[in-house]
């Protein structure tokens, strides 16, 4: 009985070309049609085994294998392999290409045609070409639609080396762009310590009421004892360098600390059992700190805005008038 062939080590990993493959005597033709293997793409195939169709960064591979000169891997797509997940389940893989060129249609990719700058691609391991990640705030920035486009700018502050400086450098070099004016309106609203995209949103919501920015991710501790200190040194507390900061109690998503206020998103993640009893831990040490926690789910966000922003505002002005 013929033993099985061995199956190459560079096609068992990754999308490949099978033209490529055949040439270089990996592969026959009739092999690629056996079950071992599956076309994804026109001529580009991925060993059965490693297949995987909620894999993005398989079909980024795959598609990259395509692009021709001058094309990248954009937007959200750019994100992902920047380390930023913000796409939906089967989304398809965002290229950009030049506007002379064209590429067939697959409902995986979804392809746009500008002209990009040498400067803003580069390549991943792998080989696969993708805008900078300057480049990709750029993108992001401007062309989803709002609160979709200040969760992937905080998203990229909070994960990435991305810098602030560099967005703001690169949207003074290219001035008159489409969108440019939300993109430096979101710019100046991005924050690193934003966790999820419901928390980007929930921050853009009171920014759009009016009301006084939150301090996001802001720790809770108890009054310091200072009293030893002091006593010691003859300086006030505020001034002896290490000086106590008291007992950690919380940290919050967002804040107002003069008012003792916490505001938190609770995800479906609250619902576990763990989760909710260390929730009840946490909302008790506060309530006995004196703080107010208004507590808001993705419904109140998305589709009783108007209730949440009305709390908050109320729960404002009652502390300050108490």
């Amino acid at each position: 009985m013929p033993r099985a062939r061995r199956i190459p080590r560079e096609l068992s990993i990754g999308p490949f070309s099978g033209t490529r493959a055949v040439a270089a005597g990996l592969l026959t033709r009739r092999m690629l049609a056996g079950r071992t293997w599956r076309r994804v793409l026109p001529d580009v195939y991925v060993h059965a085994a490693v297949f995987d169709a909620d894999d993005h960064r398989m079909w980024c591979e795959a598609v990259a294998l395509k692009l021709p000169p001058g094309g990248a891997v954009r937007g959200l797509s750019a994100a992902y392999l920047w380390g930023v997940d913000l796409l939906p389940r089967d989304s398809p893989v965002y290229v950009d290409l030049p506007p002379t060129t064209r590429l067939w249609r697959h409902p995986r990719v979804s392809v746009t045609h500008h002209t990009l700058e040498p400067a803003d691609i580069t390549t991943l391991s792998g080989g696969i070409p993708l805008t900078t990640e300057v480049r990709t705030g750029f993108d992001l920035g401007r062309r989803l639609p709002r609160a979709d486009a200040l969760a992937a700018l905080d998203a990229l502050l909070h994960h990435r080396s991305f810098r602030r400086e560099a967005l703001v450098r690169y949207v003074d070099a290219h001035p008159g762009r489409r969108g440019t004016a939300q993109l430096r309106e979101l710019v100046a609203l991005a924050e690193p310590l934003s966790e999820s995209p419901m928390e980007s949103r929930l921050r853009l919501l009171l920014h759009d009421a009016g009301l006084p920015r939150p301090v996001p991710q802001h720790e809770v501790r108890t009054p310091p004892d200072t009293s030893a200190t002091s006593a010691t040194s003859g300086a006030p507390p505020s001034a002896v360098r290490g000086a106590p900061r008291g007992r950690f109690l919380a940290r919050v998503d967002l804040a107002y600390p003069r008012w003792r206020i916490a505001i938190e998103y609770e995800g479906d993640h609250h619902r576990e059992r763990a989760m909710f009893r260390r929730d009840v831990a946490r909302y008790n040490a506060l309530r006995a700190a004196g703080w107010l926690v208004l507590r808001f789910t993705a419904d109140d966000v998305l589709r009783q805005s108007g209730q949440l922003v009305h709390d908050v505002r109320q729960a404002i002005a009652e502390r300050a008038a108490s």
